[in-house]
């Protein structure tokens, strides 16, 4: 008997009772699932971006699934994490009290219980330099967020309405955009006296605001191009619908990976000003501040700065490291 053609609707497979309505599938699934099947091995495994069952992924849960394989990724993550907790926490690693010194012991090198050893005033190094990542993740994460939330509102609106607000934005920023951080920090805070976070952290928000702004600008104005934003004006939304459910969930990419790099900027910048002495003041506990405390002394008791300015390098690092994974996972040209 010769087998059936399944091209053929008459050669189709009639059960029992006569009913051709009720014609037996071939095994497979019928051609959907031959035509999925074909295509799959044609081109060696599932449609890339697509999940097993071939739905399309977006583009923040495929940037999750690179990420997540992405060595560089998960070390500076778990460092971060790490001096996230002792930040919080840091008497999970060093029960002492940052403040309680002792003369007799001052530039003692290493000793049992104190492995950092002691610095000018006989305070222990190790205990400083845990507590001392409060200050600088405290005021690196506050910035970044002030930053970027007026940079991001500013430069989204500027985008998205364009004209004399588009223009005078512009022109703002380049006036911040001249001012050397260091000097502005200098004048700035010389002024601004009390040696607290706040002042720091909004001098950095200050400065920092218009490099976030220039980006969400020009996402947005690439956002507001694209067809779905045409067809969705067209069909009667408003200015805030589109700007919160078009334009800003596919805007906010390069804003999240250019603010992630500059944490690690903030941080290095907090401990910049506070080593210059116009920062962060004691009794706070920096890593600036023990970094000026130990500079001269280095010679005589290098340990002293050593350990403050090896803590701040490799959270700088990490910092900058996840930038830059985020960034490569976002961006579908470094694919």
């Amino acid at each position: 008997m010769p087998e059936p053609d399944p091209s053929d609707p008459d050669s189709r497979v009639t059960p029992a009772g006569g009913d051709p309505d009720a014609a037996v599938t071939p095994a497979g699934g019928g051609a959907s699932s031959l035509a999925t099947s074909d295509a799959e091995t044609l081109e060696g495994g599932p449609i890339p971006g697509g999940t097993a069952s071939g739905k399309a992924r977006s583009l923040w849960s495929d940037a999750w699934h690179d990420l997540r394989r992405n060595p560089v990724f998960v070390v500076s993550a778990l460092i971060i994490v790490f001096l996230v907790l002792i930040a919080l926490w840091p008497g999970l690693i060093a029960s002492g009290n940052p403040l309680t010194c002792d003369l007799a012991k001052a530039q003692e090198g290493s000793q049992p219980g104190h492995p950092f050893g002691y610095d000018t005033q006989g305070c222990d190094v190790y205990t400083r330099t845990v507590h001392g990542a409060r200050a600088s993740i405290t005021v690196g994460i506050c910035a970044t967020a002030g930053a970027a939330l007026l940079g991001s509102v500013l430069g989204g609106l500027a985008g998205f309405f364009g004209g004399w607000w588009d223009a005078l934005l512009s022109r703002i920023a380049d006036v911040f955009f001249g001012i050397p951080i260091i000097l502005g920090g200098l004048v700035f805070l010389s002024v601004v006296t009390g040696g607290s976070l706040w002042p720091v952290v909004g001098f950095i928000v200050l400065l920092g605001w218009p490099q976030i702004s220039r980006i969400a600008r020009g996402s947005v104005v690439t956002a507001r191009q694209h067809d779905y934003v045409q067809a969705a004006r067209a069909l009667g939304a408003g200015n805030t619908r589109l700007l919160l459910r078009h334009i800003a969930p596919n805007a906010v990419a390069p804003v999240i990976v250019v603010a992630t790099i500059a944490l690690g900027t903030y941080i290095a910048l907090e401990a910049t000003l506070s080593f210059l002495g116009v920062g962060l003041k004691p009794p706070t506990v920096s890593w600036g501040i023990d970094i000026s405390n130990a500079s001269t002394q280095i010679r005589n008791a290098p340990h002293m700065l050593l350990w403050p300015a090896g803590a701040l390098s490799i959270t700088v690092l990490a910092f900058i490291m996840l930038g830059d994974a985020v960034r490569d996972a976002l961006d579908p040209k470094l694919r």
